[in-house]
């Protein structure tokens, strides 16, 4: 699992860095007056395109991959409405975006993993044997206290909205591999003062910022991976 994770880390991390290399070229030709710059600007729909495939690449999970799709598939129309190819009204078509929520919703319902949160949201929960989070904020607020014996880690998405997972009530045999994804929203993990804390976070125009004291020994790991785009990423215990 965590050779998997690792090696699916590097793919996304080739794909943004190459996106982040073509953004920057395109910038510099419009600095140079080879292009116009309003051109380049009317790319910046191609955000929501980098940040859905770096989402499908960084997932394990077919929520995940639904939200990177959806995505990917706004930038499209978006780019392709703002090069004139196409007629994509957001004020008309935004019924849209709560038929695909709604179809999100009903498919979390089906499978009762993941938790899919619009509103503010607080409680506790027993991860049980699983010992693994599988959490989606959007456009709204999560904030939950979890205890299990054995936390394995798992993912947690913030999408224009904020994450607070509680974990010092649990504790990890070795190590866990927690995934991240902060969009235009933050993601706050309370952890034990038993916990080794290494942080593998990539930030775009975001930051990952780590606020523990080292503990004794390193008997107890967790790796903080993934990606803040405009968002942020705070650890603390």
């Amino acid at each position: 699992m965590k050779d998997n994770l690792k090696s699916r880390g590097v793919t996304a991390q080739v794909v943004l860095g190459l996106s982040v290399i073509v953004l920057g070229v395109l910038f510099l030709l419009g600095n140079l007056d080879i292009i116009e710059t309003r051109r380049v600007l009317g790319f910046w729909p191609a955000v929501f395109v980098i940040a859905g495939i770096v989402k499908l690449y960084d997932t394990q999970s077919r929520g995940g991959q639904l939200l990177g799709g959806g995505l990917v598939a706004l930038g499209i129309l978006l780019t392709l409405d703002r090069m004139h190819i196409i007629d994509f009204n957001v004020h008309t078509m935004w019924p849209l975006f709560f038929i695909g929520f709604g179809v999100y919703t009903l498919y979390t319902a089906r499978t009762g993993r993941r938790r899919i949160m619009i509103d503010g949201v607080k409680g506790e929960q027993d991860l049980g044997g699983e010992g693994v989070v599988d959490i989606t904020a959007i456009l709204g607020g999560f904030e939950r206290r979890v205890f299990t014996p054995d936390f394995r880690g798992g993912e947690v998405t913030a999408f224009i909205g904020g994450c607070s997972l509680d974990l010092r009530a649990s504790s990890i045999q070795g190590e866990a591999v927690l995934n991240v994804f902060a969009f235009w929203g933050g993601v706050t993990l309370k952890v034990p003062p038993d916990w080794t804390v290494v942080l593998n976070g990539t930030p775009i125009m975001g930051g990952f910022e780590e606020k523990t004291i080292a503990p004794p020994d390193n008997s107890k790991r967790l790796i903080v991976r993934g990606y803040a785009i405009m968002g942020g990423v705070e650890v603390r215990n």
